[in-house]
Parts: structure tokens; sequence; C-alpha cells
């Protein structure tokens, strides 16, 4: 098995049995670098332009929720490695990149999340990726390639259990390769 860098994540390459060796494993849990801030969902809603008083009005949040909250489509980017540190190496919790399989392209095929709890101030945010199955190779209009799907399960700092989100992707070579 060998890993290659490529923009924009680094992918391990290796034989389909290599890759069922992997499934029902977990990859190591990760940590987000910062707790939830409401700085970093202002500016989410800013960009989505999502004006719910949940995330933006205190006395509002507070009655309905007990604090503000954070909006559900920012769950992944508490938990998104930074894209460079000085210290520190960057590291994906994704496990689907390193599960060695031929086909240099992964893409995300579909996405499921089921909420469990909001997300609050100051949370601070860990994941543990798990490798739930991988095809048999399929021959499809992109390349040939193995479809993988991931279960990944958000907690927050007390491990009180955020989300688990199902995951979907193709990891293939184009027919012209």
């Amino acid at each position: 098995m060998a890993t290659v860098a490529q923009a924009p994540f680094p992918l391990t390459f290796g034989t389909y049995t290599d890759a069922l060796k992997l499934v029902g494993q977990a990859g190591a849990k990760t940590v987000a670098e910062f707790s939830v801030t409401w700085e970093a969902i202002k500016v989410y809603c800013a960009l989505v332009e999502d004006a719910n008083p949940s995330y933006w009005d205190e006395n509002y949040a507070r009655r309905q929720w007990g604090g503000i909250v954070a909006p559900p489509g920012l769950l992944l980017s508490w938990c998104m490695a930074l894209e460079w540190h000085p210290t520190k190496e960057r590291k994906h919790y994704i496990m689907a990149l390193r599960v060695p399989l031929p086909g240099d392209t992964l893409i995300n095929v579909a996405t499921s999340t089921e909420f469990d709890r909001h997300l609050y101030l100051g949370d601070r945010v860990s994941v543990q990726d798990r490798l739930v199955q991988i095809s048999e190779e399929k021959d499809t209009r992109l390349g040939i390639g193995h479809f993988l799907t991931t279960e990944a399960e958000f907690l927050n700092q007390d491990g009180a259990r955020v989300a688990v989100q199902t995951n979907q992707l193709f990891r293939y070579r184009t027919h012209e390769a």
C-alpha cells in the first residue's frame, strides 16, 4: 500500500482485498481545533443569508433553545483540519482517504445526516469515522471503481451524540487511464 499526496487530499492506494480488511474499522477520533463560536455562526449565516433568530437573537435563542445554537450546515466545519499549522501536520478524519484502493479520484455521491441535538456556543465537537461497506468493482460513465460507505459519529465535549452522518463515495479511475 502506498499513500500519494494529491490536491486537496492524500489517497492510499492498494487492492480491493486490502480495502476489505478495513470494513468495520474506525479511524482515529478527531477533536475540533476550535469551540463553537457566535462569530463563526454569524459569518456562516451572513454567507448563506440565514436570518433565523436562533442564530442571531440571544433572547429568542435562550427562550427557544436555552442559548444560541449552531446551524446544522456548520457541522462539518467544526471538525475540518486547518489548511496549515506551524507545528502540526494536517490530518483529516475522513476514513475513505485511508482505504487502499486503485483509482486516483474520489467523489462524494450521497450524504445523509441525522441530528440528535443542537450544538451550543462553547461546545467542542469530536468526530470518528468508520468504514461500513465497499462495493465490488463497478464500471460507470465516470470510470471504473468502488463505492465506499462510511459513517461518522459527531459528539460534543460531554460525549453526547450530536449527529451521525452516512456518506457514500466513489473511488475510481477514468476509462482513459
